[in-house]
């Protein structure tokens, strides 16, 4: 037993359990989460923050950043901090709500044709590989293009592209610990297959699916964005951050207009990866016992 966890042992209660948090006190997960926590009051403060109706013109067409706008008008003379704070509440909870169902879907697919294997292991890793054979983005605009543009199905086709890869995460997590002693013991005292997989064998193979989430979500972040950027995703007048940059492209001259919506962008994908990376390397026995 290491000094460490000898001293954990017979610490008190509380001095334990900040032992056990200070592997989590890194700059990338603190840092990280600070700005995803700022975004995250954003969100739920945008019509208290956002001194603008962002549907409404406020102002002259394309007026520079002044102080009483203070990241400009764009065309039609609605506020772009407005539209921007008010963009968050699009972009971040959808990508978010496509992550959970791409993880939920993809892990679940995953993990029962690792554990019975057979033609059903077989059918899902061929399926997973056809869809996973096209770049994710042309797959996602195809989906949409049929769909017909829009958000929510914005949504659909990012779903569609995602869940392969928790299949195959979580199906190589199933794999590798089916065979296990504690997994071996329970089917040995009678445990049914159902209860084994999800009670011995799902909740151990969860951290990396719930690293990669975490680091994901920055680039569905940006997938949903280059759908709206593309005419694929949000539709006028909607504030979505794509969208946005879409009108910013048009009026090169208007700098102000695409550089709000892309800084936040920026920073919302750069925290979630300092906070996977951070996540990872605590989590992630291998990386720890380098």
């Amino acid at each position: 037993m290491s000094t460490d966890s000898t001293i954990a042992a017979g610490s008190p209660p509380g001095t334990r359990r900040a032992s056990r948090l200070r592997p989590f006190l890194r700059p990338q997960i603190i840092g990280g989460s600070v700005v995803v926590l700022l975004w995250l009051l954003v969100i739920v403060l945008a019509g208290v923050l956002a001194p603008h109706d962002p549907m409404a013109a406020s102002g002259p067409r394309l007026q520079a950043p002044s102080g009483a706008h203070w990241l400009g008008t764009d065309t039609l003379g609605r506020d772009v901090f407005s539209r921007m704070l008010y963009g968050a509440r699009q972009s971040i909870p959808l990508a978010v709500l496509t992550l959970v169902i791409s993880v939920v879907v993809g892990s679940l697919v995953g993990a029962i044709a690792g554990y019975f294997g057979g033609i059903l292991d077989a059918l899902v890793m061929r399926l997973a590989d056809i869809v996973m054979a096209f770049p994710s983005i042309l797959l996602a605009m195809a989906v949409t293009a049929a769909l017909g543009p829009g958000l929510w199905h914005a949504f659909i086709a990012i779903v569609i592209v995602w869940w392969p890869i928790y299949a195959r995460l979580m199906r190589g997590q199933v794999l590798s610990l089916k065979e296990r002693e504690h997994v071996t013991a329970a089917r040995a005292i009678g445990l049914g297959p159902w209860k084994t997989l999800f009670k011995h064998i799902v909740p151990h193979s969860l951290t990396p699916v719930i690293v990669s989430a975490t680091i994901d979500l920055g680039t569905v972040i940006i997938m949903i964005a280059s759908l709206s950027f593309l005419g694929l995703g949000a539709l006028p007048p909607s504030p979505e951050w794509g969208a946005m940059i879409t009108e910013g492209a048009s009026n090169f001259y208007q700098w102000w207009i695409a550089t709000g919506p892309g800084v936040a962008m920026v920073s919302i994908v750069l925290a979630v990866n300092f906070l996977g990376d951070g996540l990872r390397d605590v989590l992630d026995v291998k990386t720890r016992t380098r």
